[in-house]
């Protein structure tokens, strides 16, 4: 399964960005080969539609499941209609790595 987690930065050491749709980094984690890619958001400075944007772009990486800090209204309707799972950490200075970590147990 592929994790799309929203990051400030392009390592694992980095925290996660409460940020979905103008987010700095788009980390996306395979739980099955255990590999991560880092890929720089191309709507960081988006006039409008940067989360239906950065949306698609997470869908067209095959995620399964989307973790933020929060997610738009528009954002959770595509997500809804493609059974893509959001889920929301509020807590802050979590790593990329802390998070990874979960899917690894």
């Amino acid at each position: 399964m592929k994790v799309a987690i929203t990051s400030t930065g392009n390592s694992t050491d980095a925290v996660l960005d409460s940020r979905f749709g103008r987010c700095s980094w788009f980390i996306i984690y395979d739980t099955e080969l255990k590999s991560t890619e880092f890929i720089p958001n191309p709507n960081i400075d988006s006039i409008e539609g940067a989360g239906i944007a950065s949306a698609r772009l997470i869908a067209s990486k095959g995620a399964e499941k989307v973790i933020s800090g929060e997610f738009g209204a528009k954002v959770k309707g595509v997500f809804d209609s493609l059974n893509i799972k959001l889920i929301v950490i509020k807590e802050e200075n979590k790593t990329i790595k802390d998070i990874i970590k979960l899917f690894q147990k």
